[in-house]
């Protein structure tokens, strides 16, 4: 059984990373019609399974999320790559990972006030 320190560490570092990832979908709408702006994307999750995979732990001090540019999008004729469909589409996923992050945050709070005030 995973340790509640390691529960609350992995919760904090997800909602770290979705508010980053939000800061980046934002920069890209922004972005939409700029000549030659390429998207970019937070990558974290590969890192962190990895990690894992490599020794069976993960130290969220030497794991940071990774901001990069893709650029497997197909591009349009002003070299842009954004897609207002494809971000909204991350924005959502986004939200709903953020906001399952926080609850389940909350939820590990309610349980450890739970236990704390057993008498």
């Amino acid at each position: 059984m995973a340790e509640v320190s390691n529960i609350v560490d992995f919760l904090e570092a997800g909602i770290k990373v979705e508010s980053l990832r939000q800061k980046t979908i934002a920069n890209n709408v922004a972005n939409l019609q700029t000549p030659g702006y390429r998207r970019i994307d937070v990558k974290f999750e590969q890192l962190l399974a990895k990690a894992i995979a490599s020794d069976g732990t993960a130290d969220l001090d030497t794991i940071e999320a990774e901001v990069y540019q893709p650029k497997q999008t197909p591009l349009k004729p002003n070299g842009n790559d954004v897609s207002l469909e494809a971000e909204v589409g991350e924005m959502v996923k986004n939200s709903l990972r953020h906001k399952a992050y926080v609850r389940l945050l909350n939820k590990k709070f309610e349980q450890i006030t739970a236990a704390i005030n057993v008498r």
